[in-house]
């Protein structure tokens, strides 16, 4: 079976790997100045080592799926979480630079400005999901189908009502992305009910992250493309 097919011990790795791809090129992509080191002289490694770091990011992720007793030793789900939090670490200095350069008033594009806030606002929401899939239930591997009954950090509709779902139904990658997703669109909690204190607190720092960068990039890029 291929190693990007969902089997019955677990589920594919290849979404959250194609995700941390996608926060890579977003953030390589990001204009000089919104890059978190480049105020103290070391932009060329910034620009090269954080991409490097999340790409490093795709090997303990395939090591912490469900698969295999093997691949689910602690030490890779370790890493995973060390590295998710230096994509988290990376992603807040672009955003405090971002709200920083609008607020002391530096001339900035109107598009760039707002190329930019796209590119941090949608790693925002992959950071929150990758953080969402490793932690709820404590994690993908004991949200495997063999182990059944885990604590519950996020409450699914699939979960509170299994009649709208098959049997044996867990919570993949992709509904914790659409979770990250709708919470930093919306500002709240939409379908997926967070019930621990860890996952209310997640949720609250990703949705005021996001209103804090929609609003005052909006009226900064208002003044800008307005002149």
């Amino acid at each position: 079976m291929s190693t990007f097919a969902i089997s019955t011990k677990g589920e594919s790795w290849a979404p959250p790997a194609l995700a941390v791809v996608v926060a890579a090129v977003l953030y390589a992509r990001l204009p000089d100045k919104y890059v978190a080191s480049s105020s103290i002289g070391v932009l060329a490694a910034a620009r090269f080592v954080v991409p490097a770091l999340e790409i490093l990011l795709l090997a303990p992720l395939f090591l912490t799926a469900p698969r295999s007793e093997l691949l689910g030793r602690l030490w890779g789900r370790r890493v995973v979480l060390a590295l998710i939090g230096l994509i988290s670490l990376a992603n807040a200095g672009s955003m405090i630079l971002l709200v920083h350069y609008i607020i002391t008033g530096h001339k900035l594009g109107g598009h760039e400005l707002v190329l930019a806030s796209i590119d941090i606002w949608w790693t925002n929401v992959i950071v929150f999901s990758l953080w969402f899939w490793q932690l709820d239930g404590g994690g993908p591997t004991k949200r495997s189908p063999e182990q059944p009954g885990y604590e519950r950090d996020f409450l699914f509709t699939q979960l509170e009502n299994p009649a709208f779902a098959p049997p044996g139904w867990k919570p993949l990658y992709l509904d914790y992305l659409y979770t990250s997703f709708t919470n930093a669109a919306a500002f709240s909690p939409t379908d997926v009910l967070p019930l621990s204190r860890w996952a209310k607190m997640l949720m609250l720092v990703e949705s005021a992250a996001s209103l804090l960068t929609l609003l005052m990039v909006a009226s900064r890029a208002v003044n800008i493309l307005g002149a």
